[in-house]
């Protein structure tokens, strides 16, 4: 069959586009084979069976850094199991726990609280939250949190809103456009365009002077940034979050998925402002702030609350969110019919002169341990209050008796307390705290007393990381016999990693060795409760034998053979087992095994004798 002329074009035409089309194509697949690039796909198994947000992802709102902050690590089932309470949380530095990442977040207390009050179901709080991340990346986030069924989602975020990665104000920023900044999001999933894109920053690098770029991550990233109350780069910071957050609320409606939203507190009485600007029509922020701090001299409380706040909107560096951007999460919350947690009037309420400052801020906005456990509890009572709680059946406590339970047994070590105040040290030992030309050596800012500090200075110091320093910490306590703070560590690192049974194994030998039975019997059934094995299974069944629970020393001891029946001492102990049940015979087959196992086991050849004369 012949083509007619305008046939010939038309396929010349598509060829044209096709072979562009197939080249990229291509070149995406070249890419990937040869691992070119980040792999921003948001969950990943580490363990079998388990996701948890890929430590990666970060790359994908941070260009211009090679060490980027991570989420805290939180795991659950990739196929989700009945009875399965899932919650995820959405935020900043905040709502991820700083100072005191990874266990010392609000999401720690109510997966603590949860688990004690509904021991029926399985509790799984997924934090996704990270440091200096804002709306857009919690956007990106949210449909490949929908796609994993949560019960309900909280959010605790804004502060970053400004200077948080692709943020208005941002040193990684695209400019004010949410749609555009949103489809380079989408589009850095292609190794294609990671590859345009780091051919431009090449190219263009070399036509503009370096800049290198020290200190923390927050002086790194707004860096002479400053934004003026009611400023263009203001209000375009508001109709950001508002766009972002908006959106996020309606895919959350669409899937019938419940969220909570918060309040942002901060520090309002003893952090003063930390850059003041001369706007015509308004007065300086640090001048407002010296009126705040009089009215409070002179108990004139109400009136230093609301100077205090002015002040804080009035700081031109936008660390801490203005009044108007709280309000905007009311509106979103009335919108949509989403309840709010009023965390902002809840932290004045418990302050003195109900005003919030150093007493449950650790610095100008993250929260103190306490704090963190009050947010904490301030979701856990919304949900209760909105219906949204497990319906497995809960416990018979009062919620007094729940939130001091869980803040007794929270999983918290001094580790944790030395590595919280180190790391706000050097926080507050960078701009714009103080002048970069005015920073005291870190040997000298951080004093170490004992081998607990020296670890918190190692890690503050990237020589390192988190898990190591707390097994290291156990460690010491082990050798030491200081086993009561052995095991406060090792919660620690079980409450980070509950699916890890190498911990669990670890503990329950100290304190085996330790002869603290009752206590590895904790930890023993905890890891058979995740993946049994014989040693755990015989270690059980060996202390309910010494404690007389003799129906659960059989079933442990038998279960235990089931994975290593040639465990002469599990043989003997079954042996005892079956002789407080008067069950002889069986008792002389299991004494049988152990002396066919080994011929000399101490004790076996006598019980023998006992057992053949009784059976007689």
């Amino acid at each position: 069959m012949q083509l007619s002329g305008r046939q010939k074009s038309g396929l010349l035409y598509a060829i044209m586009f096709l072979i562009p089309v197939l080249f990229f194509v291509l070149l995406e697949v070249v890419l990937r084979i040869c691992n070119y690039g980040y792999d921003y796909r948001q969950w990943v198994s580490p363990v079998k069976g388990l996701y948890t947000l890929n430590p990666q992802i970060a790359h994908k709102y941070f260009y211009g850094m090679q060490r980027v902050p991570r989420s805290d690590v939180d795991m659950f089932d990739i196929m989700k199991k009945p009875n399965t309470y899932r919650v995820f949380v959405l935020g900043e530095s905040a709502a991820a726990g700083y100072p005191f990442l990874p266990n010392g977040s609000f999401s720690r207390y109510l997966q603590q609280r949860l688990s004690l009050e509904y021991p029926g179901s399985k509790i799984e709080v997924v934090n996704c939250a990270m440091t200096a991340i804002n709306s857009y990346a919690m956007l990106d986030f949210m449909p490949g949190i929908l796609k994993e069924k949560p019960d309900l989602i909280l959010i605790y975020a804004g502060n970053n809103e400004y200077y948080g990665a692709l943020g208005v104000g941002s040193m990684e920023s695209f400019g004010t456009s949410r749609p555009l900044v949103n489809l380079v999001i989408y589009l850095e999933q292609f190794r294609t365009f990671q590859l345009l894109r780091n051919l431009v920053s090449k190219i263009s690098g070399l036509f503009r002077k370096k800049r290198t770029r020290t200190g923390t991550l927050m002086a790194r990233m707004a860096r002479d940034q400053y934004i003026a109350l009611g400023s263009k780069v203001y209000e375009e910071g508001l109709k950001q979050f508002k766009g972002n957050m908006a959106d996020i609320l309606e895919m959350a409606k669409k899937h019938n998925v419940p969220v909570i939203l918060g309040t942002l507190a901060c520090n309002l009485k003893d952090q003063y402002p930390f850059v003041s600007v001369n706007v015509k029509g308004q007065p300086c922020a640090d001048s407002v702030f010296d009126r705040a701090t009089s009215a409070l001299t002179n108990e004139e409380f109400v009136k230093a609350d609301s100077l205090f706040r002015y002040a804080k909107d009035l700081d031109a560096l936008r660390f801490r969110a203005p009044t108007a951007l709280n309000d905007e999460i009311l509106g979103l919350g009335m919108k949509f019919s989403d309840p709010v947690v009023n965390v902002d009037s809840a932290f004045d309420a418990l302050s003195p002169d109900h005003i919030v400052g150093d007493n449950l801020m650790a610095d100008h906005l993250h929260p103190t341990l306490r704090g963190y456990e009050i947010i904490g509890r301030l979701f856990y009572d919304e949900m209760e209050k909105a219906g949204l709680l497990p319906k497995t059946k809960p416990l018979d406590l009062t919620n007094r008796q729940q939130d001091s339970i869980t803040v007794a047994d929270f999983p918290f070590a001094k580790i944790d307390s030395v590595i919280g105040e180190y790391r706000i040290k050097v926080l507050k030992d960078d701009w714009p705290y103080i002048n970069p030309g005015n920073r005291i050596p870190i040997s000298e800012l951080l004093h170490t007393t004992d081998y607990i500090d020296s670890l918190a200075y190692e890690l503050v110091q990237d020589r390192m990381d988190w898990v190591t320093v707390h097994n290291d910490a156990a460690e010491y306590y082990a050798k030491r016999g200081q086993y009561e703070q052995f095991m406060r560590v090792m919660n620690v690192l079980v409450g980070q990693y509950p699916y890890s049974t190498d911990l669990y194994d670890y503990t329950a030998n100290v304190l085996l060795h330790a002869k603290l039975y009752d206590d590895a019997h904790y930890y023993l059934k905890k890891r058979v409760e995740i993946e049994p094995s014989a040693f755990s299974e015989k270690w059980l069944g060996n202390i309910d034998l010494w404690d007389k629970r003799v129906s659960a020393a059989k079933e442990h001891l038998l279960a235990s053979l089931k994975y290593d029946g040639a465990d002469a001492q599990v043989w003997y102990n079954l042996s005892g087992a079956y002789i407080d049940e008067k069950n002889y015979s069986q008792a002389l087959q299991a004494i049988n095994e152990t002396l066919t196992l080994q011929p000399n086991f101490p004790g076996a050849r006598e019980l023998r004798a006992e057992l053949l004369q009784t059976t007689k």
